[in-house]
């Protein structure tokens, strides 16, 4: 299985995702300079200058058109696929750490940082006003994080445009309703905070990655805790297979720590879980850092990876890893 290795950006990745299709593979980094690559061949595609700090979330909607991106510079930004040009900003009290499209893409949600001084905020957008007024368009929904909720760190947009799920950072999931902003269900399975969630296929189970070296598959609608998948390292992201009962997860010691150990020892491998069995059947090598973020192609046949070495990877599985089957 060798990789692709897509050599674009100049500080760790911090979110990778890629297109309806799969033809496309969208990367975002500290370096505060999303990329688009084609996710056939490596080649890259473009870039979207704008943003003066760290990029910390990305999101693409399903027709491909639309790209949006939120920062460590307090802005969030919509961008047109097709030129790269930004068609619409926000400026935020702090910095925006995780953003989504509805499923229609008509709606955006976006959450800001606790800080300095300001409250964590989720704020659901109308996407089709975008124009000069955008920047001062008030949000249909504004739902402030109360003090005795910790900020979220990671979040979903139900298929269904009726709820969102938000991950903290105390390992707390909590769910939305839109039409009256109020929490409507909350769960705490996690210890820690929560770094990824991810939908499978049909978006009626999530899987969550969470700093206490658990990776976790819920249910949709209950927000039921399903499966635990245990390492002995902190997960950073977590995906489920479109095709296949597998997930994968990636993650690695603290980045802070990973100059102290060589890099067999700071388990920086991608690893696959069986979804129902919850066993460890296999791990990809290649990474010299932490795995940020992992994202499986739609249609199953390869993945990618993104590390704290600012690499992008992109792995085909061989004819082996389909023929694979479990013994029960």
């Amino acid at each position: 299985m060798k990789p692709l290795i897509l050599q674009g950006h100049e500080r760790s990745i911090t979110q990778i995702k890629y297109s309806r299709e799969g033809d496309l593979l969208f990367s975002s980094s500290k370096d505060g300079k999303p990329n688009v690559w084609y996710s056939l061949n490596g080649e890259r595609l473009g870039t979207f200058i704008g943003h003066q700090g760290v990029v910390w979330c990305i999101d693409v909607d399903w027709t491909t058109t639309k790209f949006m991106s939120g920062a460590g510079d307090n802005t969030f930004k919509v961008w047109d696929c097709e030129t790269g040009k930004e068609t619409g900003h926000i400026e935020t009290s702090s910095s925006v750490r995780a953003c989504m499209f509805s499923y229609s893409a008509n709606m955006a949600v976006y959450a800001t940082d606790r800080a300095m001084k300001q409250p964590c905020e989720l704020f659901i957008i109308d996407v089709r006003t975008i124009d000069s007024s955008f920047q001062h368009q008030k949000p249909i929904l504004r739902i402030p994080i109360t003090a005795d909720d910790s900020r979220v760190s990671s979040l979903l947009w139900d298929n269904l445009d009726e709820t969102v799920i938000t991950g903290h950072e105390n390992g707390e999931i909590s769910q939305w309703d839109l039409k009256t902003g109020k929490k409507i269900n909350s769960v705490k399975e996690h210890d820690n905070l929560i770094n990824d969630m991810q939908w499978n296929k049909d978006a009626t189970m999530f899987i969550t990655a969470s700093k206490d070296h658990t990776a976790r598959l819920f249910d949709a609608e209950t927000l039921m805790l399903l499966k635990t998948y245990k390492t002995e390292r902190p997960v950073n992201s977590a995906a489920i297979s479109p095709i296949l009962e597998h997930v994968v997860l990636g993650g690695g010691q603290e980045a802070m720590e990973v100059t102290t150990t060589s890099s067999r020892a700071g388990k920086f491998d991608s690893r696959f879980f069986h979804l129902v069995f919850e066993e460890e059947f296999g791990r990809v090598k290649g990474h010299f850092g932490p795995i940020n973020s992992v994202a499986f192609h739609p249609d199953g046949k390869s993945y990618a990876s993104g590390g704290e070495d600012g690499y992008v990877r992109i792995h085909n599985f061989d004819s082996s890893y389909f023929e694979y089957n479990f013994d029960y």
